[in-house]
């Protein structure tokens, strides 16, 4: 019972991701497209608020309101969205498909 020494000394070739990992991806990077998209239409939105009031303006708002904004983009895009992360991740397939069939 001699291990194969030859076996043992030939690196295993990598393994291909599995299409559904790749889809994956393809999906997170689509969705968070859409979430920075979204945000900085929210940013341009929240800019015409007005800040005054008791507990309005200044620089503690100014810093939280970007990281409300961003978190607003990012749950919208996460419940569905508008529609753009659903068209990016399918160019995106598509162009990896048309890279994989050229290849």
């Amino acid at each position: 019972m001699t291990p194969d020494v030859a076996s043992l000394a030939l690196p295993a070739t990598p393994a291909l991701p599995p299409v559904t990992a790749s889809r994956d991806r393809i999906r997170a990077t689509a969705e968070e497209f859409e979430s920075v998209f979204l945000s900085t239409m929210l940013a341009q939105m929240f800019a015409g608020l007005p800040t005054d009031g008791p507990f309005g303006g200044g620089h503690a708002e100014e810093t939280y309101r970007g990281m409300l904004i961003e978190q607003y983009g990012k749950e919208i895009a996460a419940n569905g969205g508008i529609g753009i992360a659903d068209e990016v991740a399918r160019e995106l397939l598509r162009l990896q498909e048309a890279q994989n069939d050229a290849g």
